[in-house]
């Protein structure tokens, strides 16, 4: 197995398109599990963690573009006033090593419908940008996640960024584990309220994390939205209702498929409960 080592974006898509089968690796979190379990064996890995452009983000005309090696307690530090909920989701990444290490990038290479961070991308309507030598573009969160642990990359592309909007309305993230730290997600949710608009998206609960459509356009068009008062519990048990019918969970090891649908519903009101708090009274709740 060879190891590249990049120093610039340049070099590192230059390395891609010269091998395609290279495993792009930053954080290392999921990667170095799979190799040292080995369930794959690539012909090279490609170290980013040179790549400064990688690491850095930036703010223009109300849209965060966030490297694909900024980690997660960056995130948290540096972004949780503009990006609340991808600061909750990245709050509940594996332990303060793996946070210091772990990337949304590298979440988004792996691709599990498990990924802490996805719902959120989904709730978000974010875009996924990736390069090659041939260009960059940029992917719909909706339209990146193709199958189990699969995505919309070509095989010389990178990816390079996530562009989000800033200080978008009330959001929330919340999952469901089987323990209270260093878990992967039973079950999670990601919701947001903007300009009229819903976002609400599931994870761990389907072959790719997905939004749920059906609840969004309900919940768009039954929110008050000019009122200050709360919302009645018919409102919040239908939209709970709706986000867990938009799942397709399995049993396995973590949880049945009927436990994760009832959890679903559960966190899909908890979290409308806390967003709608924030809307009408302008105090973040936290999850």
């Amino acid at each position: 197995m060879e190891f590249l080592r990049p120093a610039t974006l340049a070099e590192a898509l230059a390395a891609k398109a010269e091998r395609p089968a290279a495993v792009p690796i930053a954080g290392g979190t999921d990667v170095m599990v799979e190799l040292n379990f080995d369930h794959r064996r690539p012909e090279a890995l490609l170290d980013l963690t040179r790549v400064g452009e990688l690491a850095e983000w930036s703010t223009t005309d109300g849209t965060v573009r966030l490297g694909a090696g900024v980690p997660y307690s960056r995130v948290i530090t540096e972004l949780g006033e503009s990006l609340p909920a991808l600061a909750m989701a990245s709050r509940t990444v594996g332990s303060p090593q793996i946070r210091n290490r772990g990337t949304v990038g590298g979440n988004l290479g792996a691709a599990s419908p498990a990924g802490d961070t996805h719902p959120v991308l989904l709730a978000l309507d974010a875009r996924i940008e990736v390069a090659s030598v041939r260009g960059t573009r940029l992917i719909r969160a909706e339209e990146f996640y193709v199958g189990v642990k699969r995505h919309a990359l070509e095989p010389d592309e990178l990816i390079t960024a996530v562009h989000l909007p800033a200080h978008a309305g009330p959001q929330q993230f919340a999952k469901v584990g089987t323990r209270n730290a260093m878990v992967i997600a039973v079950c999670s949710f990601a919701l947001s309220l903007r300009d009229g608009r819903v976002g609400a998206a599931i994870g761990s609960a389907a072959p790719t994390p997905r939004r749920a459509r059906e609840a969004e356009d309900f919940l768009a068009a039954e929110l008050p939205w000019t009122s200050a008062e709360p919302l009645p519990d018919s409102l919040k048990r239908r939209f709970g209702d709706l986000a867990a019918a938009a799942a397709a969970p399995i049993d396995d090891v973590r949880g049945s498929a009927a436990y994760r649908k009832h959890a679903l519903g559960v966190l899909a009101r908890r979290t409308l409960t806390w967003a709608w708090d924030e809307h009408r009274t302008g105090e973040r709740a936290c999850a």
